[in-house]
């Protein structure tokens, strides 16, 4: 809860606003944010609602950029990271991905590329908005997502339309987009299970709970060369 006072600031709201909106009294309020007093799950649900961000967003501090994370997925999808000449990524692969950039870029920039929150689920580190970013992009017809069964598991191979290769990336940097780039020529051919359990032995993954989010500054302590 460290940014709780960016966030009431940013939106222009008063400590005695936020306070009588949560039910608590102004002192409380103020020990909250000065770290001193924790919130109840009902307080943290009705300043998360107030602020309109997630309690995960709350929680880590870091405020999504959900068109910022669309245009990475676009991003990779025209790097032509697999053998096929299709091109179409795997969507486990592709989070992956994605979650590498961020903490690469967190390990260099101490703030994430995308602000997003990922949790610690079974096949790696995952934000919520994932699979919202994917089904937004399908539904705007800039990517097609193929469903498989593969060994009696659903597969989903996803590539950008061809009508869609002139949105111009304008979200993200030069730099943000060279350090893509890098991740995505390291990983380039490589098998969706390489990568997941590269993620699996970093410190991010491997210190956190089933369904925690994970820290980003756990990657400051990585090895250089476990970063992506």
């Amino acid at each position: 809860m460290q940014k709780v006072k960016e966030f009431r600031t940013k939106n222009n709201l008063s400590q005695d606003y936020i306070a009588k909106a949560i039910g608590v009294s102004r002192p409380t309020y103020t020990s909250i944010e000065a770290g001193k007093q924790e919130l109840s799950a009902e307080e943290a649900q009705k300043l998360a609602s107030l602020l309109g961000i997630s309690i995960d967003e709350l929680i880590s501090g870091n405020v999504t950029n959900i068109e910022k994370y669309k245009q990475m997925i676009l991003v990779y999808l025209r790097m032509n990271l697999t053998k096929k000449k299709d091109g179409k990524i795997p969507k486990t692969k592709l989070a992956k991905l994605l979650y590498l950039a961020d903490f690469a870029w967190f390990y260099n920039h101490s703030e994430s590329m995308s602000g997003m929150s990922y949790r610690r689920i079974a096949y790696g580190p995952v934000p919520d908005a994932f699979f919202r970013a994917i089904d937004e992009l399908e539904e705007e017809g800039k990517i097609s997502v193929d469903r498989k069964e593969v060994d009696d598991k659903e597969m989903f191979l996803i590539s950008e339309e061809d009508s869609n290769r002139n949105e111009k990336i304008s979200t993200l940097s030069i730099e943000e987009i060279k350090l893509m780039s890098d991740i995505g020529k390291k990983w380039k051919d490589k098998k969706t299970k390489e990568i997941v359990n590269f993620t699996h032995n970093q410190l991010p993954y491997s210190l956190c709970r089933p369904d925690e989010i994970i820290p980003y500054e756990l990657i400051t302590q990585e090895d250089p060369e476990m970063v992506y």
